[in-house]
C-alpha cells in the first residue's frame, strides 16, 4: 500500500483520516521530549553505590599515592589498566581524565589550532583554511566543535560499514584536510559500527596533510542493547602497523555508564601524541579528579564488572528501542514513506522520511507537544540537503511516553508525506 502507488482519490481519503488523527493527537495536550540521548533515572540509579565510594579514609592508589593531592596528569594506573582491557588498548597509551571526553576533544582541536600538533608545520590558525571530514548523519556536538573554530566542514555519506571510503580517500588528497570525525561503534545517530576492513583502510590510506587526525570517539563501545559485546578494534595497534601511529585520537568515557556529569573520560593515542597533549595539559591544569577515578575503579572492579553494569543498562533500554521499532513498522511500514535503522547498541535511531518533509514532521510534532531533535541536526551547520533525516532518542522518557511519542511521530510522518504528495 505504498503511498506512491495510490490513486488520487485513495490519497485524499487517507489524508482525511490522518488529519483527523492529527487533530486528536493535538487535543491530547502532550508534553513529550525525544531530543537528547540522556540516561533515564533508572539507569543513573544503577550506579548509586558510587556515591559512597571510595569512602572515608580510602584515598590512596595501589602504589600508595595520596589521591587527594595535585598531580598525575595521566590518571591512576589501576583504572587505566582496567579500561585498557575493556577497550583493547595498551594502558600505557591511555590517559584517564575528568568527566567529559567532549572537553578533551575540544582541547585537542583548540591546541592544534593555537599551537599546531606534533606533526604540524604551523598552527592550524595560520592555515589559509582548515577542512574537516564529517560522516553524515553524524553527531551534532562533534560538528559544533569544528564549526566553532571556523573549519570548513565537508560531508561524506555514512554507509552500513562506515564512512564512504572512496569519498574520504579523495578528500585527504587535499593538504588542507586536517581531520575527520568518527563514532566507530553503534554510531550516533545511525547505530553503524565501522568494520575492521574500513578501519584498516582509514589507518593506512595516504593523506596529504602530515598532521591529519581521525578523532575516534568510541563513546558507545560497550553500549549494547543485547547480551553481546562486539570486539573493540585495537585501533592504535592497527594504526602503528599501518605506519601511521599518530593518526588516531581515540576517546571513550563512563558518561552513560555511571553518572553523565561525574564520570571519567579517557584519551588514547600514540606516545608521541600523548606527550604533545600532556605538554599543554600540564599548563591548563595540575591533574584530574583522582578520587573519582578510584571510586570508579572500586565500583567496576574489572572489565567484566563494566560489562555487568552494561547488561543492566541494556535491560532498561532495549524495551524502549523495541517499542520505537515496533511502532514505526506497524504505523509506517506498509506505506513506504520512511526508513529507519535498527541498532544493536548505542542511544539513537536514525529516521529518514520522504525528501523535503523532515522539517515539516518536526514542526507537526512540535505543534502536537512532541519535541524532537531538530531536522538536520545530524548534519554540519544543521543543514540536511535532502531534508530527510530525524534523530530519535528514546532513552530518557518512561516507556509509556516513548510509545505515545512514537505513535504521534508516525502520524506526523504520514501527514507530512501526504501533504508533499498534494493530498
Amino acid at each position: 500500500m505504498s503511498l506512491l502507488n495510490l490513486e488520487k482519490s485513495e490519497l485524499d481519503e487517507l489524508a482525511a483520516k490522518v488529519r483527523e488523527d492529527y487533530e486528536e493527537l493535538k487535543a491530547k495536550g502532550l508534553k513529550l521530549d525525544l531530543t537528547r540521548g540522556k540516561p533515564a533515572k533508572a539507569q543513573l540509579s544503577l550506579s548509586n553505590d558510587l556515591l559512597e565510594l571510595p569512602g572515608a579514609g580510602n584515598y590512596s592508589d595501589a602504589a600508595g599515592n595520596d589521591l587527594r593531592n595535585y598531580g598525575n596528569l595521566e590518571g591512576i594506573k589501576e583504572l587505566r589498566e582496567l579500561w585498557g582491557k575493556l577497550t583493547n588498548i595498551d594502558p600505557e597509551l591511555l590517559l584517564a581524565g575528568d568527566s567529559s571526553s567532549l572537553n578533551i576533544m575540544f582541547d585537542l582541536i583548540s591546541w592544534a589550532y593555537a599551537f599546531g600538533t606534533n606533526d604540524s608545520e604551523r598552527p592550524w590558525s595560520q592555515e589559509e583554511t582548515v577542512k574537516w571530514i564529517c560522516p553524515v548523519p553524524g553527531y551534532d556536538r562533534h560538528f559544533a566543535i569544528t564549526e566553532h573554530f571556523g573549519f570548513e566542514l565537508v560531508s561524506v555519506p555514512m554507509l552500513s560499514d562506515g564512512p564512504d571510503l572512496g569519498a574520504v580517500k579523495e578528500l585527504v588528497k587535499d593538504p588542507q584536510v586536517k581531520g575527520m570525525w568518527t563514532v566507530p561503534m553503534f554510531g550516533n545517530p545511525t547505530g553503524v559500527t565501522i568494520s575492521e576492513e574500513i578501519a584498516k583502510e582509514l589507518a593506512s590510506m595516504e593523506a596529504a596533510a602530515p598532521d591529519f587526525r581521525i578523532i575516534w570517539d568510541n563513546a558507545y563501545a560497550v553500549h549494547t542493547l543485547t547480551d553481546e559485546f562486539p570486539e573493540i578494534l585495537p585501533i592504535l595497534d592497527i594504526a602503528a602497523k599501518a605506519g601511521n601511529p599518530n593518526r588516531f585520537w581515540a576517546m571513550s568515557s563512563t558518561s552513560k555508564i555511571t553518572f553523565a556529569g561525574a564520570g571519567v573520560a579517557f584519551f588514547a593515542s600514540s606516545r608521541e601524541n600523548l606527550d604533545w597533549y600532556l605538554s599543554h595539559a600540564k599548563i591548563r591544569g595540575i591533574g584530574p579528579n583522582k578520587i573519582n577515578q578510584l571510586a570508579h575503579y572500586q565500583f567496576f572492579g574489572s572489565a567484566e564488572g563494566v560489562r555487568a553494569v552494561m547488561r543492566r543498562h541494556a535491560a532498561l533500554l532495549a524495551p524502549k528501542f523495541n517499542a520505537v521499532l515496533r511502532i514505526l513498522q506497524s504505523r509506517l511500514g506498509e506505506y513506504e514513506v520512511a526508513q529507519w535503522t535498527e541498532p544493536k547498541g548505542g542511544y539513537f535511531i536514525s529516521l529518514d522520511v520522504i525528501d523535503g518533509t523532515a522539517t515539516r514532521v518536526w514542526e507537526l510534532a512540535k505543534d502536537a507537544g512532541i519535541v524532537l531533535t531538530k531536522a538536520g541536526s545530524a548534519f554540519p551547520h544543521g543543514e540536511d540537503p535532502n531534508d530527510r533525516n530525524i534523530r530519535l532518542a528514546p532513552s530518557l522518557p518512561p516507556q509509556e511516553e516513548v510509545e505515545a511519542a512514537m505513535d504521534g511521530v508516525a502520524t506526523c510522518v504520514l501527514l507530512a508525506a501526504l501533504e508533499k504528495l498534494g493530498a
